[in-house]
């Protein structure tokens, strides 16, 4: 296959081309300029934030023939031979398929013996936290005191599964999500390079779909290239995405502003006739939940190119702040319990009649009283002729219950005593 997916072509080759760990990259670049060298290190992060391509950075940084630096060349034998993942001295291991301990002791033996070409052995153990628990055993007096020739690079998505004995041996960095502006920004600058035309619009709503995975917003960029015939757009971007378009999202919030259910509900179902993904909607209408909030509090933040802008600011003025707030912990909570319910359509339409119901200072009227035969009935009786009883006079309140042993001593009869006292005499 001579075409290379977007996620392996533009996969960065050095430091200065990560885009968006910049914390991380400046503690390693410090390290490797002062030669303070680590022997582990544990890199964390959800999928597709650079977890890997670090590691493999790092070990190019190492065995570049033009010494240990934070700028490898990328052009000696060393630098091209890991990037195509031929390196002797690079051993990348799948903790996934290698989880026994017999697997483990094998790496740790061949550990021992020096580098081949290279001036480190690199090991980049990923999803370190499949290992089993004698895996990980086995590889502690190894990580402890490894031999001056090896670095071992752990990575995982998971380090709540790791043991505390690993993490303490180990130099850990947190990989942090990208935020979408450094995602849509990346892919503006991947697609200007391969002179792919494009909308903003369509990169935004990408860098909003990947959830901070620069790997998935690539991936996600290949196929909307293919969705629209080599050009990336806004309106197809959407479609390829089931994502709603937040003209249809302000109609919502209106019907809300109303009150008007009958409306909520015809824009409900709306979006169902157009097979929009019920996530996203709900995803889509918290974050512009978030936008009126934004508006409300810090106007001056929001961004001039926000889409419907004038009429983003026409729903601060008329849903107030802390109806915003609850509006959007309730689609929050909907989209989380969305699974839970009978069906996607009936969950997304029960977290906007909650939206409805709960709003606060909002009264509903009593439901309509029945007018059926036996109500017309009754009120076309003609009144009791009986006259009105008297109001019954008001309960005489009782007194507090005596001391009953004295109570039997008071009733006790006189002639009984005066009897009794005879017999006695």
């Amino acid at each position: 296959m001579s075409y290379q997916v977007l996620a392996r072509k533009w996969r960065p080759k050095s430091f200065a081309e990560l885009v968006g760990q910049e914390h991380v990259v400046r503690a390693l670049s410090n390290a490797l300029e002062q030669g303070r060298l680590h022997h582990a290190y544990l890199f964390t992060g959800t999928r597709g934030v650079g977890k890997t391509t670090l590691a493999r950075i790092l070990a190019r940084c190492l065995n570049c023939d033009t010494g240990v630096s934070s700028t490898p060349c990328g052009v000696c034998p060393a630098c091209r031979q890991i990037e195509a993942g031929r390196f002797v001295d690079l051993i990348e291991i799948d903790a996934a398929s290698y989880t026994g301990v017999d697997n483990m002791r094998e790496v740790l033996e061949n550990a021992q013996y020096a580098p081949t070409s290279g001036r480190y052995k690199v090991y980049i153990i990923d999803e370190v936290h499949m290992l089993s628990k004698s895996a990980f055993n086995a590889m502690l007096k190894t990580l402890e005191e490894p031999p001056e020739h090896v670095v071992f690079v752990l990575a995982t998505t998971d380090p709540q599964k790791v043991p505390v004995t690993v993490l303490s041996r180990c130099l850990q960095f947190n990989l942090k999500q990208m935020p979408p502006g450094h995602v849509a920004g990346h892919l503006r600058r991947v697609l200007e390079s391969e002179g792919i035309p494009y909308e903003p619009g369509a990169l935004n709503l990408l860098a909003r779909a990947a959830a901070g995975s620069m790997r998935d917003a690539l991936s996600l960029t290949d196929q909307a290239i293919a969705y629209g015939s080599g050009r990336i757009e806004e309106q197809q971007t959407r479609d390829m995405l089931g994502t709603v378009d937040q003209a249809y999202l302000f109609p919502l919030l209106e019907a809300l502003a109303d009150a008007d259910g009958p409306r909520l509900m015809r824009e409900a179902e709306a979006i169902a006739e157009r097979s929009l993904a019920f996530d996203a909607a709900l995803q889509d209408l918290a974050l512009l939940l978030q936008q009126i909030a934004l508006a409300q509090t810090v106007p001056e933040a929001v961004a001039e190119d926000v889409p419907e802008r004038t009429r983003l600011f026409d729903l601060a003025g008329r849903i107030e702040p802390e109806t915003v707030q609850l509006y959007y912990q309730i689609a929050a909570v909907g989209r989380r319990d969305l699974e839970l319910a009978p069906d996607e359509y009936a969950g997304f339409s029960m977290t906007l009649l909650r939206m409805l119901a709960f709003a606060p200072g909002r009264s509903f009227g009593q439901p309509a009283r029945a007018t059926g035969p036996t109500t017309a009935a009754a009120d076309s009786r003609a009144p009791d002729p009986r006259p009105a009883r008297a109001a019954a006079p008001p309960p005489v309140p009782r007194r507090p219950a005596r001391n009953p042993a004295r109570s039997r001593r008071a009733s006790r009869p006189v002639s009984t005593a005066t009897g009794s006292h005879s017999a006695g005499a």
